[in-house]
C-alpha cells in the first residue's frame, strides 16, 4: 500500500514515535511505501510532502516535536478545501492516510473520510481532553515538565515567604493541572471543570500561613475562570482557524488578587510551551509506538473512519465522530481528588 501521514495541531512529544512505528512496520511487514504531508493539513492542500523511508525515521523515536512539522490549518474552513485535499491524496496514489492529532485535527479527518478519503486518526494532545481514550501520546511529558517545575518553585516560595501562582496548559480540562498539582504537592489546585472561589483559594493559603508554612504554590489551569467574571484569561483578540482564542495570563491575574486579599507576597510563573518541548518520556514513546503500530494495522484491516485509542492496557478503535463529539474532562471523582488533601476551612 501507498500510505499518507501527517501531524496537526500544537505539537506535542511522541509524534516522532507514532511516526516511526508505521513506516517500520509498513515497510518491514508490508512492503509499504509511505508520504509525509509537512505542516499538517497545509502540506494535503498546497500537496507539499517528503519521502519516510526507514532511513528518514531512523532514531527520532527520541526526539521532540515533529519531523513533518505542524500547523493549525482548518481546511473545512478554505472554500473548496476539502475537495482540494481529496485531490491532492488522489495525486500522491495514496490507498490510505494516517492523521495524528487532536480533536481539531481529527474533525477534519472526518469529513475527508465522508467524502470517500480512506483516513484514519492517531489521538494526540499533552491536555489528555480526546473523548474515547484513556490517556494520549505528550501528556505523560508535559506532566513531568509541570511537575518538576512546581518542585523547583517549592524551595525558592518557601525561602521568600512568597504565594507563587504556576499556569500550566488545559484549554477546558484540567488533567496537567490535577495530576501536576497533585504529584507536586501544590497547596491549591485551579481548573477549568470548577468555578475557582477566591475566598477559598485564601483560605486554603492563610491555613497553610498559620500551621507553620510561610509560602504557598497554587497551580492554575491556563483555561480556569476568572473568579470575578468567570471567563478565560485571553491574550489578544486572534483566534486560530479553529476558532481558538489565545490562553494566558491568568496566574498573573490571580497573583495579584490574591496579594490583595491575604497581603502575602505573591508572584506567577506561565509555564507554556517548556510543556510541549523536548525529548518524550519513555512511557510516551511506548505509547507512541503502539498507536503507530495500531493504526497501520487498521489501514490494512480496511478499518477507515476510525481513531486507535488506549482502553486500559489494551489498544482499540473508536469512530472518529465518537472521538470529537465532545471533551474528556476532569470528573467529579477526579476532583475528590483535591478535596481529600484539602483541609477543611
Amino acid at each position: 500500500m501507498r500510505i499518507g501521514l501527517l501531524t496537526g495541531g500544537g505539537d506535542c512529544p511522541g509524534l516522532n514515535a507514532v511516526i516511526a512505528a508505521a513506516v517500520k512496520k509498513g515497510i518491514l511487514h508490508h512492503g509499504d511505501q509511505f508520504v509525509g504531508f509537512l505542516e499538517g493539513w497545509r502540506g494535503v492542500l498546497d500537496n507539499n510532502t517528503m519521502p519516510l523511508t526507514l532511513e528518514t525515521v531512523d532514531g527520532i523515536i527520541t526526539k521532540g516535536g515533529t519531523i513533518l512539522r505542524t500547523s493549525r490549518t482548518n481546511v473545512r474552513k478554505i472554500e473548496g478545501g476539502l475537495e482540494k485535499c481529496k485531490e491532492n491524496i488522489k495525486a500522491n496514489q495514496l490507498d490510505a492516510l494516517i492523521a495524528i492529532g487532536g480533536d481539531d485535527t481529527q474533525s477534519v479527518t472526518n469529513a475527508l473520510t465522508a467524502i470517500g478519503v480512506p483516513g484514519v486518526g492517531v489521538p494526540k494532545t499533552i491536555d489528555n481532553d480526546l473523548n474515547g481514550t484513556d490517556v494520549c501520546f505528550g501528556f505523560d511529558t508535559a506532566v513531568s515538565i509541570a511537575t518538576e517545575a512546581i518542585d523547583r518553585l517549592h524551595t525558592t516560595a518557601e525561602a521568600h515567604n512568597r504565594v507563587i501562582v504556576c499556569e500550566v496548559m488545559g484549554r477546558d480540562a484540567g488533567w496537567i493541572a490535577l495530576t501536576a498539582g497533585v504529584a507536586g504537592n501544590a497547596h491549591v489546585v485551579l481548573v477549568p471543570e470548577k468555578p475557582i472561589d477566591l475566598n477559598h483559594v485564601c483560605a486554603l493559603l492563610k491555613y497553610n500561613h498559620d500551621h507553620g508554612k510561610k509560602y504557598g504554590i497554587v497551580v492554575v489551569a491556563e483555561g480556569a475562570k476568572l473568579p470575578d467574571s468567570g471567563e478565560q484569561a485571553i491574550k489578544g483578540t486572534k483566534v486560530d482557524s479553529f476558532g481558538h482564542a489565545r490562553l494566558s495570563g491568568i496566574a498573573e491575574l490571580l497573583a495579584n488578587k490574591i496579594e490583595e486579599q491575604t497581603g502575602y507576597e505573591t508572584r506567577s510563573v506561565n509555564l507554556g510551551h517548556t510543556q510541549r518541548g523536548g525529548t518524550p518520556t519513555a512511557f510516551d514513546r511506548m505509547l507512541a509506538t503502539r498507536y503507530g503500530l495500531a493504526a497501520l494495522d487498521l489501514v490494512h484491516a480496511g478499518q477507515f473512519g476510525r481513531l486507535v485509542v488506549l482502553r486500559g492496557t489494551e489498544i482499540q478503535s473508536i469512530t472518529l465522530a465518537e472521538a470529537i463529539s465532545k471533551n474528556r474532562t476532569v470528573d467529579d471523582h477526579f476532583l475528590e481528588i483535591l478535596t481529600g488533601l484539602e483541609p477543611a476551612v
